[in-house]
């Protein structure tokens, strides 16, 4: 089992965000959590990647106890995430941006930045364009690809998704697709739930920091319960 989270429960001041959830991401997978705006994805995605810190609870992530590890330290261990609103540094260009990616190492083989640019050739167009000029959707491919540039064994994507036009959500997860395919594992919170349990192994829905539901993407997809609150069934 490549992560498990057990029993955590997430308080922002007085507001008890997170209640006791526990799930688990195999090697290999693609694992959704879904669920309405304010269900608790993000802020379980936050608690993973040590940006905030359970009360209760345990996350181990590859047989190591990392439930109170400093966010900063995760990417070396083979953790990195895509936050929601991508995150970029508007002010540098596309190729400083990607560096970042990389701080853990002292220098990148050029290898690194043509397997970005592989998966994203309009970033090599741009890459030494000022990124804030960059479009939302090209935003989006930029911090997927500084995420990978720390050779990620899991990738965290946070809305991978949001603001963006139809065309371009279809691009964004045909690339998810292809990191999977290469062999990342992948746990995707995402509030288009129909693109997500396309291409998820196992997917849980969050309701009120609780889950309520889990399944195989297959499973969830083909419920009643999820096409009448998700799907528009």
């Amino acid at each position: 089992m490549m992560l498990s989270v057990e029993n955590i429960d997430v308080f922002y001041g007085a507001i008890h965000a997170i209640k006791g959830i526990s799930f688990h991401v195999n090697e290999g997978e693609v694992v959704a959590l879904i669920g309405a705006n304010g269900a608790g994805k993000s802020t379980t995605l936050k608690t993973v990647s040590g940006i905030m810190h359970p009360r209760n609870g345990k996350i181990t992530f590859l047989d190591e106890d990392i439930t109170h590890t400093d966010g900063y330290k995760l990417p070396a261990k083979g953790l990195a995430q895509v936050p929601e609103g991508r995150r970029i540094f508007l002010q540098m260009t596309v190729m400083e941006n990607l560096e970042m990616g990389a701080f853990i190492q002292k220098k990148v083989p050029p290898e690194d930045y043509e397997n970005v640019f592989t998966h994203f050739p309009r970033l090599k167009e741009r890459r030494s364009q000022i990124a804030g000029t960059l479009s939302g959707g090209e935003q989006q491919m930029l911090a997927m690809g500084r995420a990978l540039m720390s050779h990620p064994k899991l990738l965290m994507l946070d809305e991978p998704s949001m603001g963006l036009a139809p065309i371009l959500v279809e691009e964004i997860f045909n690339i998810i697709r292809e990191f999977h395919a290469s062999g990342t594992t992948i746990l995707l919170v995402e509030q288009n739930a129909e693109m997500a349990l396309q291409i998820a192994d196992r997917a849980y829905v969050l309701e009120s920091g609780k889950i309520a539901l889990s399944g195989t993407g297959k499973e969830l997809a083909e419920s009643d319960e999820i096409k009448k609150a998700y799907l528009g069934g």
